[in-house]
């Protein structure tokens, strides 16, 4: 069976990038054969930091030969129309033949292609493919033309084991690459996939991240084991770290035993001696079963196997390690020194945004909806004003100003140091939650009330300056913000009018209520709710509670789901077909009342008396929120609709008979109106 082996060997690509760029390598080689009639019977995509790879199995060695009709110009069509359809299929008139349609004869040109060699169309593609590769960033290098993430310096290309011939920017294709930069940086020559794995892992690679990071999680959870400890699981630091490395060695070094020591003992918070082994040093964290502490050991991951057993890149490593640590124990100390409420007027230094003003004046606006939000839910109004006024006082502190990522947390320390209400020490950590979908929401009223005020706050001054997100762009995060309204609002059962908290901070907030809509769709539809529901409920007016809508949403899913809500939808569209061709025909609307004294069938007035029940009934139900109640009095018009459109023929002669049979079709129209926009369901 053919294998395709195409392996592009360049400088360290960054890991960020590794498992887009596999996407996109298979998407424009495998793309490209495809169209070309070349399928292959499976494809793998691999990437290490200095290669990206792409296996694949089954491929034609020959492209079939096909046969394209192309359609040209009537016949006695003007010469110059005919001549210039001639050069583009380069044929002669007597080469062409004549086919009929309804709109006459016409000229065919039936072209024969004789199909290729599979190895000419991969050397193509792979050019075409490494030439318009879309690396979020690239660079030139040299006198060369080509654009690469770094400087690419050999094509591996082998087809059926052949060398496949191409050349991009001068870089000539072989059967050669290379091993670890260090522990095997010589030549390897390649004959097929088995050997060229299993001389890649001589030669110190790993090629497949899945098979890196199990190593990794297998070597450190070993070593932590030996030692007593045990791994703090990190799969964003575990995908990271097998981008950096082709032959993984995890390594152990030592925390200075008195950092890891509780806090009332001297010791740093363990989310600060975390995120400086995370984020700054890629370091994994252990921590002992016994005292649930970090424990005073690390994990690094080397990409050598040194002779010392790794001794100097462990001291290095401490070294390191010792001095950023070093540093975040002094902000630790100095920000101490600074109680957290006197840091809120330094706020007035941090610009928001030029068109918003401060970070100080967000403060101020926090803490009005906070407050309106704290009197709906019952929440303690001191508690919070003081949360909303130390939400965002850390963002002063040294600490934060070196590890952004803790802002919010180490506000919740500070806080408490200087011996905060608990209620207020959790607001101000928790008022930027949830950040993503797998994070807890606030529940606490405090930090319920001062997470949904900084995070509305957010949204309407953005859309109060015309700053929506547009398309993929949302560089001030507006689309998680929102979600995180969502979130907070439906999982703590709130109920209030997210219009009425927009007024609380502005006169206008334009598009707004429309893009909560749109965010509310995304969310829903994860949980399964169908996107035409949302929309039908949405196109109500004041329809801004969100838990109320959704209430509404789901009780119409449940009656869409019963064989009565299929039939009174159906019903429904036909009505509203029957009218919109009946008032454009007549230009004019049939809303209003029809005339019991124009009844001349049953079913006509059975339809009457049953459209006035329903509509009695769903309000008093809609009243209560008793939307399943009110689904079920709408059900109750299934059998008369039925009736109505089986017996009477709505365009009668009689012109008045007609108008009134019309006028009670838009009394269905207008009672399910009440429940939701029929219009916008589908099916």
């Amino acid at each position: 069976m053919t294998e395709l082996i195409l392996e592009l060997f360049s400088e360290e690509i960054p890991a960020r990038m590794q498992a887009q760029a596999e996407r996109d390598l298979e998407r424009l080689v495998m793309g490209k054969l495809d169209e070309a009639g070349l399928k292959a019977e499976r494809v793998e995509t691999f990437s290490t930091p200095r290669r990206l790879v792409l296996h694949a199995v089954g491929l034609p060695t020959q492209q079939a030969d096909r046969s394209e009709e192309r359609k040209g110009p009537k016949v006695g069509a003007p010469d110059k129309a005919i001549e210039g359809f001639l050069r583009s299929v380069n044929m002669t008139l007597d080469q062409l033949e004549t086919r009929d349609d309804k709109k006459g004869q016409f000229y065919v040109a039936r072209i024969e292609q004789k199909g290729r060699p599979a190895a000419d169309i991969i050397g193509e593609t792979v050019v075409e493919a490494v030439s318009s590769f879309p690396w979020p960033k690239s660079m030139r290098w040299g006198s060369g033309a080509l654009k690469w993430v770094r400087p690419l310096h050999s094509i591996l290309c082998l087809f059926d084991g052949k060398v496949v011939s191409l050349d991009v920017d001068g870089i000539a294709s072989g059967n050669t690459t290379k091993g670890h930069r260090f522990l095997a940086p010589g030549d390897i020559t390649v004959s097929g996939w088995n050997d060229y794995l299993s001389q890649l892992k001589d030669a110190h690679v790993l090629l497949d991240p899945a098979e890196r990071k199990q190593s990794i999680a297998t070597q450190a959870t070993k070593l932590a084991e030996s030692n007593g400890y045990q791994l703090v699981e990190d799969a964003r630091l575990l995908d990271e770290v097998a981008g950096l490395v082709e032959w993984p060695t995890v390594l152990t070094g030592a925390i200075p035993e008195k950092l890891v020591r509780p806090i009332g003992e001297g010791g740093l918070p363990p989310e600060v001696l975390q995120t400086a082994m995370r984020v700054h040093q890629k370091y994994f964290s252990l921590e002992d079963p016994q005292t649930d502490l970090l424990a005073p050991t690390f994990a690094v991951v080397s990409n050598m196997v040194a002779p010392d057993g790794g001794k100097a890149i462990v001291a290095g490593n401490e070294k390191v390690l010792q001095a950023r640590l070093a540093d975040a124990e002094f902000f630790w100390d100095q920000d101490r020194k600074v109680p957290l409420h006197t840091r809120t007027e330094a706020l007035n230094n941090i610009v928001f945004h030029a068109d918003i003003g401060s970070v100080f004046d967000k403060v101020d606006r926090i803490e009005t909806l906070a407050v309106w939000f704290a009197d709906k839910l019952g929440g303690d109004i001191a508690q919070v004003k003081r949360a909303a006024r130390l939400a965002k006082a850390d963002l002063t502190t040294d600490m934060v100003y070196e590890f952004p990522e803790l802002q919010g947390l180490m506000g919740r320390y500070y806080a408490a140091h200087d011996g905060e209400d608990g209620a207020v020490c959790a607001a101000v950590e928790q008022h930027y939650q949830p950040v993503g979908p797998s994070d807890d929401c606030p529940q606490d009223p405090v930090a319920v009330a001062v997470a949904l005020a900084d995070k509305i706050d957010t949204l309407v001054q953005f859309f109060k300056i015309g700053q929506p997100p547009t398309g993929s762009k949302d560089p001030y995060a507006l689309r998680r913000a929102a979600l995180g309204v969502i979130r907070i609002t439906l999982e703590n059962n709130l109920r209030y009018r997210l219009t009425d908290a927009f007024a609380v901070l502005a006169k206008e907030w334009a598009d707004l209520p429309a893009f909560f809509a749109d965010r509310l769709k995304v969310q829903q539809r994860e949980l399964g709710v169908r996107h035409d529901l949302i929309d039908a409920v949405f196109a109500l007016p004041n329809q801004d509670d969100l838990v109320l809508l959704v209430r509404r949403v789901e009780a119409l899913a449940a009656f869409l789901a019963t064989p009565s809500g299929e039939n009174l939808l159906a019903g429904f569209k036909r009505a509203t077909n029957i009218l919109r061709i009946e008032e454009k025909k007549d230009k004019k609307s049939f809303e209003g009342a029809p005339e019991a004294k124009l009844f001349n069938q049953a079913e006509e007035e059975a339809l009457n008396e049953a459209i006035a029940r329903a509509v009695v009934d769903l309000e008093a139900k809609a009243e209560q929120e008793d939307f399943a109640g009110a689904m079920d009095a709408v059900s109750k018009l299934k059998d008369p609709v039925d009736a109505f459109f089986d017996q009477v023929k709505v365009n009668d002669d009689d012109p008045a008979i007609r108008e009134n049979r019309l006028k009670m079709l838009s009394q269905i129209r207008s009672a399910l109106g009440r429940i939701a926009d029929f219009s916008k369901i589908e099916g």
